[in-house]
C-alpha cells in the first residue's frame, strides 16, 4: 500500500493530498491495479471504458492504427499521467485509440462512480479533476490548431511562436524529439526535417539537436496571417 501511495503522489490528481489522506481515499474506493509487460496491449480501440487509468510505474503509448498497417503515436504517458478521464464522461464510452505498454508498467484503474463520489465529497479532488479536464481541452485545442494549418511551414511557425511566447527568447529549447514533433504536427519525420532545412536555407531559423533559433520572428508571424 505504501508504494501505491508514494507513486500516486506523482499524479496531478493526488499530489495535494497527504499520505494519510491518500490512505483514507484508497480505503473508500474500489480500485484495481494491473501490471503489464513491454509491448503488451492495455486496451484496443473500440474497447469499452468505465474507469480512468493512472500510471504508477513505467511508460505507455496511445497509438492510432490504420487499415494500411500504419501506426501513429498520439501521445506518451509516463508515471503519474492519467488517461480515460475525458472519455468516461462522454456519450461514446469506448477507447478512441489503442494503448500499449512500452516497457514494464503498473496502472491503477479507478471507476467512473468512484471518481464522481470523490468529486462530490472532496473539493480538493474536484478542483484537481476539473483542472485536469480543462488542461486536456486546451491541449486538444492546440493540437487542432496545428492540424488546421495547411502547410508544414505553417505548423512549424505556429509551434515556434508558441514556444517563443513561453520561453521568452529567440533560442528555443526543444524538449521533443524530431519524431515526437512530427507526430505533434501530424506529418512524417522526413517531411519535418526537409522543411526545417528549407527554413534554415531561407534564413528564417537555425537549429541543432537541442535548440531552434528564430532568426526572423516577423516573417514567421506573417506565415500565419
Amino acid at each position: 500500500m505504501k508504494s501505491i501511495i508514494y507513486n500516486l503522489k506523482f499524479s496531478k490528481l493526488f499530489n495535494a493530498f497527504t499520505e494519510e489522506q491518500l490512505q483514507q481515499i484508497l480505503n473508500n474506493i474500489n480500485y484495481k491495479i494491473t501490471s503489464f509487460n513491454k509491448d503488451q496491449v492495455i486496451a484496443v480501440e473500440g474497447d469499452p471504458i468505465s474507469s480512468i487509468g493512472i500510471v504508477l510505474d513505467g511508460t505507455i503509448e496511445v497509438q492510432k492504427n490504420y487499415p494500411s498497417g500504419k501506426t501513429v503515436t498520439i501521445s506518451k504517458i509516463k508515471q503519474g499521467d492519467i488517461f480515460g478521464e475525458v472519455i468516461i464522461f462522454s456519450n461514446k464510452k469506448e477507447y478512441p485509440a489503442t494503448i500499449i505498454s512500452t516497457d514494464k508498467s503498473k496502472i491503477i484503474f479507478i471507476s467512473k462512480n468512484d471518481i464522481m463520489n470523490l468529486c462530490s465529497s472532496n473539493t480538493i479532488f474536484l478542483n484537481k479533476f476539473m483542472g485536469l479536464l480543462s488542461n486536456k481541452i486546451l491541449m486538444l485545442n492546440k493540437k487542432l490548431k496545428n492540424l488546421s494549418y495547411q502547410t508544414i511551414r505553417e505548423k512549424i511557425c505556429s509551434y515556434l511562436i508558441d514556444e517563443y511566447k513561453k520561453q521568452k527568447k529567440l533560442i528555443i529549447k526543444i524538449t521533443h524529439s524530431r519524431k515526437a514533433m512530427a507526430e505533434l504536427f501530424g506529418i512524417t519525420r522526413p517531411s519535418l526535417s526537409r522543411e526545417l532545412i528549407n527554413m534554415k536555407n531561407d534564413d528564417l531559423i537555425d537549429f541543432n539537436r537541442q535548440t531552434i533559433t528564430i532568426k526572423n520572428l516577423e516573417t514567421l508571424e506573417d506565415y500565419l496571417l
